[in-house]
């Protein structure tokens, strides 16, 4: 994607975005809600016109009419897109069947994802009385029963336990073990760690910074991190430790405060002063920042409000 534009109105939604994946690859691609994720999935699969700019995917001009790349990409939504009146092979049937595969190719592939995503013994079951673990998997499953070159997974692990997550987690890693390309984006800074090759921040309808997660902890490595939680959380606060000498970044959610400065800034000490004089903490730690530290420097947002709704991300 180069110098893509997006505009909705006087909203705009992608503003000269540049962004790019490399075959084979997983790639995490973050922002917070408003960033323009959506749009810039949604402009990739050729689901909505650009205003201006490039899309180009397996080497060819992406659009809303290039059928053809269509049939090489899948995508796994954050909804669960299943037919729950159609059992699990059903549903892989049908959504093959969407993608052109016949005869002894969609059996074929049908029995491969059904072993891949754990529901050989289930296919015969209508997925209304599975788990919602189970849902998560069948949906993944029938993004990639026509073996997608490009996989494009937009939080597919929302409302699941830990195990189904595991599960999920380990499964995109041999899909992009089997060549597949993967653009996976998540509220959960854990769920990037654990999975991603290099990772996309953005931010305002663009991409504002990329990289491996060492290359983008590196950007903040001179930096320390004090976490604190107030026992009484308020602007003035907020607003007392953002004028300390040194601070760089102060995200407040819930009463709980990640306060960014400089190396070596000893701003521990002034920080607990400053809290204590506004109802104490129940906690406080400074450590090394991490990767939801560089998303807190880089965007001023935590990744994943505890408040957090739904809308365009």
């Amino acid at each position: 994607m180069k110098n893509v534009v997006k505009r909705y109105g006087d909203l705009t939604a992608l503003d000269h975005l540049d962004l790019e994946i490399n075959e084979g690859e997983i790639l995490g691609l973050l922002g917070p809600n408003g960033a323009g994720k959506t749009t810039a999935i949604r402009s990739l699969i050729g689901l909505i016109e650009i205003d201006s700019g490039e899309i180009s995917v397996f080497g060819e001009k992406q659009g809303v009419n290039n059928v053809k790349i269509k049939k090489e990409m899948g995508i796994v939504t954050q909804e669960i897109t299943v037919f729950t009146e159609l059992s699990a092979g059903e549903n892989l049937r049908y959504f093959g069947a969407l993608y052109g595969l016949r005869g002894k190719e969609l059996d074929d592939n049908v029995k491969r994802v059904l072993e891949f995503i754990g529901l050989t013994e289930h296919a015969k079951k209508r997925p209304k009385k599975f788990s919602g673990g189970m849902q998560r998997r069948l949906n993944i499953g029938c993004a990639l029963v026509h073996r997608p070159r490009l996989l494009i997974m937009d939080e597919p692990t929302v409302g699941i336990d830990p195990q189904s997550r595991n599960h999920i987690l380990e499964s995109v890693k041999k899909i992009a073990q089997g060549g597949t390309t993967v653009i996976y984006t998540t509220h959960y800074m854990e769920e990037v760690q654990a999975i991603c090759g290099r990772i996309s921040i953005m931010d305002a309808g663009r991409v504002i910074a990329d990289g491996t997660l060492d290359e983008l902890v590196g950007k903040i490595a001179h930096e320390d991190t004090v976490r604190l939680t107030a026992a009484a959380p308020s602007d003035a606060l907020t607003e007392e430790i953002r004028a300390i000498s040194g601070v760089k970044s102060v995200v407040a959610n819930a009463g709980e405060y990640v306060i960014i400065s400089g190396a070596d800034s000893g701003n521990l000490n002034r920080i607990m002063e400053i809290a204590m004089r506004h109802g104490g903490v129940s906690n406080i730690t400074s450590d090394k920042p991490n990767l939801e530290d560089v998303f807190l420097t880089l965007t001023g947002k935590k990744l994943r409000d505890t408040n957090e709704g739904g809308g365009e991300s």
